[in-house]
């Protein structure tokens, strides 16, 4: 292949962030209806991968490996700082544990649909190939990340498993397609919300306590100053930085031969485990870490997609990988519901849980507007406990499945 035309980093990180600005962009400007149902992370991560297949970028860069070595943990350190759990169980009660089921659902469900795609056979002249790839644990493993916690999550859990381009490939289409099917669903539900409250049993002053809690809680955020800005700065670089120092001496863990806890592994548990602990002291009223995190991660998936060699893809495994996805929400949803009878919550607290752990924070609020527009902010706050909860089990999620094919 030629040289690309485009191979100063600095150049390379100025198309990343340009592909990122311009969807965002279209999607304001023109407000087109098909975003509604492909959002610009889709055409952020696929633009890229045309710009690098066709030689406009490499596949290689020092810009590449700078986003993963410092924006994706100055990313998470970011946003789990923000992370409030108090402020999501005042609001929703037991919802937050019908969240919490609907999270081992997803975990559990990409356990028994990746063994479920190791377990089946198909011809060569079958539309969908199986078995699944022996390493495709490592796409169930960003795409659980995905489903628990959001796209934040997703692609950490894709650096902490290895993952290369193709993993992320599959993991970013059954996301989508799963998803225009669950949102409807999800959404579709308020018209059954008087017959389901009565077969949940829900007791009867259940939404109005929760309209009470969610109208005291105060989620409002200033612009931040200068000196607040450089506060996040010190506490993300310095987070990384510990978590880099420690993730180079601490000793890979292997289990059967396999190793389930490498450095990049480490990297991802660390950062995590920091911004969690933060999130607990005055730093999470520090304003200004969202949005700067969100603009990371953008940029960061706009990197995966440029090491994306399509002369590797296979559409018949894309395929299948797809089918078992299918199969992997049916056992969330089994779960939530679950979930929901046990804790006796209405259906407006169902659909809300679920949409937290398989759209994340920016599906979350849809939801919740659609079925009670009082609950939005408590929305959000349960998909921030999906992204607390996201890095660990999407690693467990991965590791499960190498386990089994080990």
């Amino acid at each position: 292949m030629h040289d690309p035309l485009i191979s100063a980093p600095v150049g390379v990180m100025a198309v990343l962030v340009a592909v990122v600005s311009f969807w965002f962009w279209l999607e304001k400007k023109t407000r087109w209806r098909l975003f509604d149902f492909l959002p610009p992370l889709i055409f952020i991560y696929a633009t890229p991968v045309l710009l690098s297949n066709t030689g406009l970028i490499p596949f290689e860069s020092g810009a590449y490996d700078f986003l993963r070595q410092y924006g994706l943990p100055i990313f998470i350190c970011l946003m789990l700082i923000k992370v409030d759990v108090l402020g999501a169980v005042r609001i929703m009660g037991k919802g937050v544990f019908v969240m919490l089921l609907g999270t081992i659902g997803v975990v559990l469900g990409g356990f028994v649909a990746f063994a479920l795609g190791q377990a089946i056979t198909t011809p060569e002249s079958f539309p969908l190939h199986f078995p699944l790839p022996e390493d495709s644990w490592k796409a169930f493993g960003t795409l659980s990340g995905s489903w628990i916690g959001g796209t934040g999550n997703m692609t950490a859990a894709h650096a902490a498993l290895d993952g290369d381009g193709g993993h992320m490939t599959m993991a970013a289409a059954a996301d989508q397609l799963v998803y225009l099917i669950w949102l409807p669903l999800l959404l579709g539900s308020r018209a059954f919300a008087e017959k389901f409250n009565r077969w949940m049993r829900v007791p009867a002053d259940r939404l109005a306590l929760m309209d009470e809690a969610a109208a005291a809680h105060d989620d409002t955020e200033h612009a931040p100053t200068m000196i607040q800005l450089l506060y996040l700065a010190l506490v993300a670089l310095g987070f990384t930085w510990i978590s880099l120092e420690l993730s180079d001496v601490l000793p890979p863990v292997v289990v059967g031969g396999a190793t389930v806890i490498s450095a990049s592994t480490w990297l991802i548990l660390l950062v995590t485990t920091l911004a969690l602990a933060a999130s607990a002291t005055p730093v999470r009223r520090l304003p200004g870490a969202h949005p700067i995190a969100m603009a990371i991660i953008y940029v960061y998936v706009a990197r995966i997609g440029a090491t994306m060699d399509l002369s590797n893809a296979s559409l018949e495994t894309m395929g299948a990988f797809v089918a078992m996805a299918y199969v992997w929400i049916a056992i969330h949803g089994v779960f939530i519901l679950a979930g929901a009878w046990l804790f006796r919550v209405d259906v407006h607290t169902l659909a809300i849980a679920s949409a937290a752990n398989i759209g994340g924070a920016a599906s979350a609020p849809i939801v919740a507007a659609h079925h009670r527009e009082s609950l939005v902010p408590a929305s959000i706050l349960m998909a921030m406990i999906g992204y607390a909860l996201g890095n660990y089990l999407a690693i467990l999620t991965g590791r499960l499945g190498q386990l089994l094919v080990t």
